[in-house]
């Protein structure tokens, strides 16, 4: 090996230590993510049986993934495609396609699955993930498209479906939610560079609207009240109108907050 590819190679594996150290609070010293840490390893592996595989020794490339596996509990097809600062974090049952592409920066967590929909051979069958994107725990990406830069999958998503850019996708089927420009929305995550886990706040859409009809209804019923307190003081004095109910509810009893708190 030249001196040009070992400086290329000790470069590579300083790069993706130190995306370690940057996105794990838990990583202490160099030497800690160098001997305990299974994403790096798997990704060290999979170079490897990357490039048997590429030089045509496609059984020996399948058998260094095979070990891999066994080793790491991270299974990585050898004609993948990993960039530069991937980071499995705990990341046992990840298991990644032969046609899946991962590019730079991103961060895939435990359980998740890049798999394909098709059983035609020579199709591009796994996801594409852009650049710096982040796939909680559990999240399922099945199929040939494109995951966009800087997008995130919440945990145990299940996508089918392409993910534009800075959007988020979360449920089963997944939603796409579209980036906010409001800066605080994350606040703590945008200090580290990444969301952990693909979880960010005001996620779920679904909860999201029953959260405006609850609050709708509520601001409909407070509506109510103050009309009817101004029709009693209208007919202050005066004998009550017809078309006013003697049972007529004049108080507020939605219980919004409460109902709100189910949806957390």
């Amino acid at each position: 090996m030249g001196k040009d590819n070992q400086a290329t190679m000790f470069s590579r594996l300083n790069s993706d230590v130190q995306c370690i150290l940057d996105r794990d609070p838990a990583a202490r010293s160099r030497w800690e993510v160098l001997t305990c840490y299974p994403g790096l390893h798997a990704v060290l592996l999979h170079r490897l049986a990357h490039g048997f595989w590429n030089l045509g020794f496609k059984w020996v490339g399948r058998f260094i993934s095979h070990l891999s596996r066994w080793i790491t509990g991270i299974e990585i097809h050898p004609a993948a495609k990993i960039g530069e600062r991937v980071f499995f974090d705990h990341a046992m049952g990840v298991v990644v396609g032969e046609t899946a592409e991962i590019g730079d920066g991103c961060t895939i967590y435990q359980g998740v699955t890049l798999g394909g929909t098709s059983l035609y051979k020579g199709e591009k069958r796994h996801p594409t993930l852009g650049k710096d994107v982040v796939i909680g725990a559990g999240a399922k990406v099945l199929g040939g498209f494109i995951v966009g830069d800087g997008a995130k999958v919440g945990s145990n998503a299940v996508v089918t479906k392409p993910v534009p850019a800075g959007a988020t996708a979360v449920g089963n089927p997944a939603r796409i939610i579209q980036a906010e420009t409001d800066a605080k929305r994350e606040e703590a995550a945008s200090k580290m560079g990444f969301s952990a886990y693909g979880v960010t706040q005001n996620d779920d859409p679904v909860s999201q609207a029953m959260r405006g009809l609850i609050d709708n209804a509520s601001s409909q019923e407070h509506q109510i009240a103050l009309l009817w307190k101004a029709i009693e003081q209208l007919s202050a004095g005066q004998a009550k109108p017809d078309c006013v109910p003697t049972d007529a509810a004049r108080q507020e009893h939605f219980e919004a907050a409460r109902i709100n708190q189910l949806l957390d």
